[in-house]
């Protein structure tokens, strides 16, 4: 007897599914939504095209899949650092810390987290909307509690240090996925140099001002 949960040529469905989405992933990260065609990435599979179709209903369906799948690996990354000990500029750079670990071999993530070839109405970008949201929360966390440890409680500050912060990490982001020659550790020691330099800098401003 067949069983319920098998897939084509008797793999289950479950790994099935998760074999389309990884290199379903690969190929929006890496050519964006509107150059990605499905008969490629079947092919790629070893599968049919309408195999992909029973899986995940339609391309925007698979995309979503992907997104959610991405989005929830970097969203869980954070909150586990954000639940740790640490805070301040410290959970910051633990955080991109988990960022670059996770990312090393797969940087494609990033890419597919910031398609702008996808679409823009529902219910794909309700579906960006959501995890971009669930990643400036945390991030407006860790900066609203630095500025509490620096006694400033000024939720407009708050406000505008958690988009400089998100912008520093998106650009930061971005300049590793396009120098795919530096790795993780290499990036982490990187950013503890440039943040150091920083910090000196602005410590030294507050000093003389």
């Amino acid at each position: 007897m067949t069983r319920s949960n098998a897939g084509t040529k008797g793999v289950p469905r479950a790994e099935r599914s998760q074999q389309i989405l990884e290199i379903s992933s690969l190929a929006f990260g890496s050519d964006g939504f509107a150059a990605t065609n499905l008969a490629d990435v079947a092919r790629s599979a070893g599968i049919s095209k309408p195999l992909i179709y029973h899986h995940f209903g339609s391309k925007e369906g698979l995309y979503i899949a992907c997104l959610d799948q991405a989005g929830e690996l970097l969203a869980d990354a954070m909150e586990r650092v954000a639940r740790g000990d640490v805070v301040g500029v410290e959970r910051g750079l633990r955080t991109l810390d988990a960022m670059f670990a996770i990312l090393e071999d797969q940087r494609h993530l990033w890419r597919l987290l910031h398609d702008r070839t996808a679409p823009e109405t529902d219910p794909v970008a309700s579906v960006v909307r959501r995890h971009a949201d669930r990643i400036d929360a945390l991030a407006h966390e860790g900066v609203s509690e630095l500025l509490v440890l620096a006694g400033n409680t000024d939720p407009v500050d708050a406000s505008a240090l958690t988009a400089m912060w998100i912008g520093l990490v998106d650009a930061l982001m971005d300049w590793w996925v396009a120098h795919p020659e530096a790795t993780a550790p290499e990036m982490s020691e990187r950013l503890g140099r440039v943040m150091g330099a920083l910090l000196t800098d602005v410590s030294r401003l507050g000093a003389t001002g």
